[in-house]
């Protein structure tokens, strides 16, 4: 069966809520009606729980098609602060985030050198993200515990497969 998902951010809230769920689509409805009341002050109904059940949709793949993908390598001795400015950014970013996943990778060849690996949904959204002042700060950030200047390399998603 297909794990499924419901996705806050795809319904307007009051609370500005951000959380996404996946799972088994009965295991997701009960979890989601119980985050339903306790983080946005629902009643648990039928009719909030036949609500939800329409919210479903399917996990998403790792990566489609016509997703964009931006490469940042970097060299530096402080990687350990890493985590701390990516969370600082994604802080600062909110709601407006874009990013659907990234991954840190260390370099076995090179000491010292790592590799950001960032998906967005397209390259309009990975350039709205590009300009936001959070993105400006976490660059300058990132820069300030590099070697040398980062390199980015910028990527249009042809092709997935799942071995």
């Amino acid at each position: 069966m297909t794990r499924k998902i419901i996705d806050c951010r795809a319904v307007p809230n009051d609370v500005g809520c951000t959380l996404a769920i996946t799972g088994e689509p009965g295991e997701l409805i009960t979890a989601a009606a119980q985050h339903a009341v306790t983080g946005h002050g629902h009643a648990d109904t039928p009719e909030l729980r036949d609500h939800l059940r329409g919210m479903l949709a399917d996990e998403p793949a790792i990566s489609q098609p016509g997703a964009f993908v931006q490469l940042i390598e970097f060299d530096t001795d402080r990687i350990g602060e890493w985590d701390a400015i990516a969370d600082r950014w994604a802080g600062a970013i909110g709601t407006q985030r874009a990013v659907r996943w990234s991954l840190l990778g260390a370099d076995r060849d090179r000491p010292g050198r790592h590799i950001a690996v960032v998906e967005f949904p397209g390259y309009t959204e990975a350039m709205a993200n590009s300009g936001h002042p959070a993105t400006a700060a976490f660059l300058k950030e990132l820069q300030s515990i590099c070697r040398t200047e980062p390199e980015f390399r910028n990527l249009d998603v042809r092709s997935v497969r799942a071995y």
